[in-house]
């Protein structure tokens, strides 16, 4: 029987996250607890990474089931998916996944982070007797955007002329109805009123006026119009108050810019070596300072140094290189740059697409042999080419950072082959940092052009020598924004390479 993990003085992942760390017990019998959930919550309790042969026993020991059992069931519900990652025998969690975070807010492990606004106050009225005529104020309250369907064309009449409380044109009660809603369109029928038993009666001038013994009629459309009254007010106090919407919006906005702020601040860089699970030759590239340098066998002890000061690393199967290097990440946010997803299935018989880095890069970026062959860079180790493989490096890294800057800026990747042509979520940027969206938004409140580069990825020595300015235009719908060129032609955000606001108005 496998032992459960030793405990850790210091549970860093619940530290970073904010959190107690939980019992497995404690979640066992809530409604969103399944297998995989389950898992996270273990990892949480233990505080470091777990075989699932130990979470297996963990699963035992909470009486959730018998240790094989709960072995077969681990495996079988994918555990090494966000927020769980495997590295080696051991399953392990990011705590910067933003999957992470709602996980924890389901299974009630944290508060929510914004409070329901608050309804509307609203008095409690008591409905008048079915004696008391109907006002139009209670037929406006009652029948606003409603659908009359239930209500026939001359009880709809009958309770528009007790609310006049006089006749009135024919053309003047069709009116009213239809501006009170856009479901229900009353028309004069084409039997007049005015017949044995109708309530409503039709005048010599063609006025409509309420027939005499129409009590009972009359009394069934009250009662009729404000149980509609009631059932609308009764909704309305459930509604919340616009004032308390926009506070809270105004609020979460205002977080969102905070923490978007602080990752845009946060120190990035992005590493490529060769051989991959043992390299000779690590290429640092530094991405706010757009700085690169190469480390080569005794050298990468000055890289590990180097590491220390970035809060955010980045590669392609970053984790197995840091291993490799003998470089504990610790907290610190670590960004995979594979291709977010292996395949595509691209008919019904089956066929698929296997999705590579460069068919990413190439698609995104424009850059059309993005990678190097490594079948070269090991010709280059084996015969001490070291200028050639560090130029090659340094060139992949190139490709590697433009892959990156395009996910940045649209929050996702381009896949395009053949008739191909779609989008896939870029994992390494998190939903509070701004995209192109979010900058259009702000050039358009701030009457600001944007400077786009389009087409092909940026020169690395230039990367804004293609740039020109762009208007953002909100289209007839009001929903989407368009930027246009200087021709009053529009351009397609895929295809924006690059963008920041420009510094002058239109």
């Amino acid at each position: 029987m496998t032992n459960p993990p030793s405990a850790t003085n210091e549970n860093l992942w619940c530290r970073s996250l904010g959190i107690q760390a939980p019992a497995l017990e404690s979640v066992v019998d809530h409604p969103e607890a399944n297998t995989y959930s389950m898992l996270i919550v273990a990892l949480l309790e233990a505080g470091e990474p777990m075989t699932l042969s130990e979470v297996a026993y963990r699963f035992e020991v909470a009486g959730i089931a018998d240790q094989q059992d709960a072995r077969r069931t681990l495996a079988r519900c994918k555990p090494d998916r966000a927020p769980v990652y495997r590295d080696g025998e051991g399953y392990h969690l990011d705590p910067h996944d933003g999957d992470l975070d709602l996980w924890l807010f389901r299974l009630g492990l944290r508060p929510p982070r914004a409070f329901p606004p608050q309804p509307l106050p609203r008095e409690d009225k008591p409905m008048p007797s079915p004696k008391v005529a109907l006002s139009f104020e209670e037929l406006a309250e009652a029948w606003r955007n409603a659908s009359l369907s239930a209500l026939s064309a001359q009880r709809v009449a009958l309770a528009v002329l007790d609310a006049a409380r006089q006749p009135m044109p024919a053309a003047d009660v069709v009116r009213f109805v239809n501006e009170q809603t856009q479901w229900h369109v009353l028309m004069e029928p084409q039997k007049p009123f005015g017949r044995r038993g109708c309530p409503v009666d039709v005048l010599d001038d063609g006025r409509w006026a309420i027939a005499q013994h129409a009590e009972s009629a009359l009394a069934a459309v009250r009662k009729a119009v404000r149980a509609r009254l009631e059932v609308v007010r009764r909704s309305e106090t459930l509604r919340p108050d616009p004032a308390s919407i926009d506070a809270a919006r105004a609020a979460y906005d205002q977080k969102r810019a905070a923490h978007g702020a602080e990752l845009a601040g946060k120190r990035r860089a992005l590493l490529v070596g060769h051989p991959a699970k043992s390299p000779r030759a690590v290429t640092l590239l530094d991405v706010g300072a757009r700085t690169i340098e190469t480390f080569i066998d005794a050298e990468l002890a000055l890289l590990r140094e180097r590491l220390e000061h970035y809060e955010i690393i980045g590669a392609v199967d970053v984790r197995a290189l840091l291993r490799a290097l003998n470089f504990d990440p610790g907290t610190r946010r670590v960004a995979e740059l594979g291709p977010p997803q292996k395949s595509k299935t691209l008919n019904r018989s089956g066929r698929t697409l296997k999705i590579t880095l460069a068919l990413l890069v190439t698609g995104s970026c424009g850059i059309g042999r993005p990678f190097g062959d490594p079948v070269k860079l090991d010709g280059y180790v084996a015969t001490g080419q070291l200028a050639k493989l560090r130029g090659r490096l340094e060139a992949d890294a190139k490709s590697l950072f433009a892959l990156y800057e395009y996910g940045r800026l649209h929050g996702c990747v381009r896949l395009r082959w053949g008739f191909l042509d779609e989008s896939i979520p870029a994992p390494w940027v998190h939903r509070d940092e701004p995209t192109l969206h979010d900058l259009k938004a702000r050039a358009l409140e701030e009457g600001r052009p944007l400077e786009v580069v389009v087409g092909n990825s940026p020169g690395w020595s230039e990367p804004w020598s293609r740039a020109r300015n762009v208007a953002v235009v909100k289209d007839a719908s009001g929903w989407r924004l368009t930027l246009i060129d200087d021709a009053g032609f529009a351009i397609a955000d895929e295809d924006v390479q690059a963008a920041r606001l420009g510094s002058g108005g239109e």
